[in-house]
């Protein structure tokens, strides 16, 4: 079990708020949720930025190569407008694709809106991180981090990351019994 402080990067992809047209709730509810849900220790490296898919790829690279974050969670940019492109920039950096979170997310968004079809929302693997698309809407993002957030404690284990403590009173994370 690996007790260092988990380092969990961040990303709001928003042309509009990453020029201050607006404030980023996205980014902030990623983060508050995430608080509410570890007991662990942990540090959020966030990054507010633009809907353009190299600059999409290059912080995604930066957050798990150079920060070394053990998971990595975007919001924005999953939807099917042209400069919608998470997704294909979680695929270009990813070594491996772990397409059961998108699916489990759409599954839990539809639930709510018919829309959730329209949702491209994915994850993947890169080394040793996990990176996880959201939708951009803060009750989406909520309600879907609840419905995949129990697998994500034991991804990280098996990637021999940071063991992430959970608040059971919130979420109970799924691990196996040895």
């Amino acid at each position: 079990m690996n007790k260092e402080i988990a380092k969990i990067g961040i990303i709001t992809a928003s042309d509009r708020a990453s020029a201050g047209i607006y404030e980023d709730l996205s980014g902030k509810a990623i983060i508050d949720t995430l608080n509410s849900y570890l007991k662990s220790s942990w540090e959020p490296v966030y990054r507010c930025i633009a809907d353009d898919q190299k600059t999409i790829e290059d912080t995604m690279k930066d957050l798990v190569d150079n920060e070394k974050c053990c998971l990595v969670v975007t919001t924005g940019g999953t939807g099917p407008a042209a400069r919608d492109v998470t997704p294909e920039a979680t695929e270009a950096v990813c070594d491996r694709m772990m397409p059961g979170f998108g699916e489990l997310m759409r599954a839990e968004s539809l639930k709510f809106v018919p829309t959730a079809i329209l949702s491209r929302q994915t994850a993947g693997l890169r080394g040793s991180s996990l990176i996880v698309n959201l939708p951009g809407k803060p009750k989406s993002i909520k309600e879907c981090l609840d419905a995949v957030f129990p697998a994500i404690p034991y991804c990280i284990d098996l990637m021999e990351g940071p063991y992430l403590e959970v608040n059971e009173e919130v979420i109970k994370a799924f691990r196996p019994k040895k």
